[in-house]
């Protein structure tokens, strides 16, 4: 029963960064920019080194056959697609061009909060499914998770303001979205399936973090073209890699 300890600390600590909002407060907008381009080029890292590092080889270790990894790998990115697409519509804040009116938020802003409760509840189900494999799989997912999320929700915080929520609702929407995470977690726990999270929910789980890294988080660094800054985003992509490396030889 450990794996239901860890795996619920680790997503309700996935849930709580969902208050990183407040930590923008104290900071001017030119300055958050430029931390959360290296945010996102460490998440970048930390998410492709756990896809390849940690659940790939997990998965192919399962027993299944390559081509139904292969084929959940796939699941993964095109799903991830899917959502971003269809049901998520994500605004960037640059993006939203949307003005208040009275007050009132608008429905961008309510899409990105349905939007944002669908891939944390996919988050949880990962972070869930990765701990019943194995405790060492289960925090470098959590970690993993983590790093993505800090600049994604730091994003989420600037478009629901943008879209007419007060800083506290805005925060306060956020966490609520945040919660998801942890019934995606308990729905992947009750189910209790080792065989199934190794051989359907690794494989995903992987190909969700490469779309994530490859489609949302990439391309952001690609608008800053400062050879200076462009390094130490590369920097900062290798040493989100390389944590994971790290953590590979230090846990297993």
């Amino acid at each position: 029963m450990n794996y239901w300890a860890y795996s619920l600390i680790s997503v309700f600590i996935v849930s709580a960064i969902s208050f990183v909002g407040i930590w923008t407060f104290a900071m001017k907008a030119v300055s958050l920019r430029r931390i959360i381009l290296y945010l996102v080029s460490f998440s970048a890292g930390g998410l492709l080194g756990d896809a390849f590092i940690h659940l790939l080889p997990e998965a192919a270790q399962a027993g299944g056959s390559p081509l139904s990894t292969s084929l959940m790998v796939l699941f993964g990115i095109v799903l991830s697609f899917v959502i971003e697409k269809i049901i998520w519509r994500h605004c960037h804040l640059h993006q939203c061009s949307a003005k208040h009116h009275h007050g009132r938020p608008q429905p961008f802003a309510y899409l990105n909060l349905i939007g944002d409760g669908v891939h944390n509840f996919i988050d949880g189900l990962i972070i869930g499914g990765s701990y019943i494999v194995s405790t060492p799989l289960g925090i470098t997912t959590t970690l993993a998770v983590i790093w993505h999320e800090i600049p994604q929700e730091i994003g989420d915080f600037g478009v629901l303001i943008h879209g007419g929520f007060r800083p506290w609702q805005a925060l306060f929407y956020n966490f609520l979205s945040g919660l998801t995470a942890v019934l995606g977690t308990i729905v992947a726990l009750l189910l209790n399936q080792t065989e199934t999270a190794r051989l359907i929910l690794v494989p995903f789980a992987a190909g969700n973090f490469i779309y994530i890294a490859c489609t949302d988080l990439l391309p952001e660094l690609h608008k800053n073209i400062d050879i200076a800054q462009s390094a130490l985003q590369v920097l900062s992509l290798l040493f989100g890699v390389g944590t994971m490396v790290v953590l590979r030889v230090w846990i297993g």
